[in-house]
């Protein structure tokens, strides 16, 4: 994987740079939605460095230096893959290989570490990820909707106040009923359009600041109601876009709102 060439950030990353002791300080903020505890322990330089480069916007060094550190280091590596893939892949192709590589190893983080609410919500961030590329109906017919929907369910029920859990909840029951409708949606897989809308709003009342969970929401809405939700949606992102983003993530989540908006 070190021979990658990877797609650069394409936006000044200066403000998301958190040397020395400023990683810790920001910790809270930067993980509310992923409840990642801070590194420590025999790894902890190493994976701080990784963090510290996936919050600047190097996804690529983070994938590598996260995947260099094994299990420990797949949140990060698979967190990055996500963003990377959605947002920063030059195609599809590119994204499904990033995605492929980043399920494999969220599979041997949930073998090594079963008790981590995180080892269940990235295998089912960056399976949700790979979903979405090969299409929502080519996924459901895989079967990979019920593994998405079990490694969320299972990461709340240890973690109840994963709001980035809950917002991908909120996605999963929202493209269920979008892609085979409100009926089969209920019957296959108890999604419905309510409980698309209720686990946005637990992820927001979770963490308030949190711009992919509105920028989510309102994907979300679009997709259940079309126009009859667009003022909400429109509010969600307006609110987004006001922000103040605190790493590359958000920076990357700011302006896919503020493309929504211009639309």
């Amino acid at each position: 994987m070190g021979a990658r060439k990877w797609a650069r950030f394409p936006h000044d990353g200066a403000a998301f740079h958190y040397p020395g002791s400023a990683l810790a300080k920001a910790w809270p903020r930067l993980h509310r939605g992923d409840c990642e505890p801070l590194p420590a322990g025999k790894q902890r330089a190493p994976l701080e460095e990784a963090w510290r480069a996936f919050h600047a916007g190097d996804f690529g060094a983070a994938i590598e230096q996260g995947t260099a550190l094994g299990a420990e280091g797949a949140a990060v590596a698979n967190k990055a893959a996500g963003v990377y893939a959605t947002y920063l892949a030059p195609n599809d192709a590119a994204a499904i290989t990033v995605l492929e590589q980043a399920i494999h190893r969220a599979e041997a983080a949930i073998e090594a570490h079963p008790e981590r609410a995180n080892s269940h919500y990235f295998y089912a961030f960056v399976l949700g990820r790979y979903s979405q590329r090969i299409s929502i109906a080519k996924a459901l017919a895989a079967g990979l909707g019920g593994k998405v929907q079990h490694s969320l369910e299972r990461t709340v029920k240890i973690e109840r106040k994963h709001a980035d859990a809950h917002t991908a909840l909120g996605v999963f029951h929202a493209e269920i009923v979008a892609k085979v409708g409100a009926l089969l949606g209920r019957l296959s897989y108890g999604a419905s359009a309510e409980a698309a809308v209720r686990e946005f709003e637990a992820a927001v009342k979770l963490h308030p600041q949190s711009l992919i969970a509105k920028l989510e929401y309102a994907r979300g809405l679009e997709l259940l109601y079309a126009r009859d939700k667009a003022d909400e949606a429109r509010k969600l992102l307006r609110a987004i876009v006001r922000c103040e983003p605190q790493d590359a993530m958000e920076k990357l989540d700011l302006e896919a709102a503020r493309a929504m908006l211009e639309r």
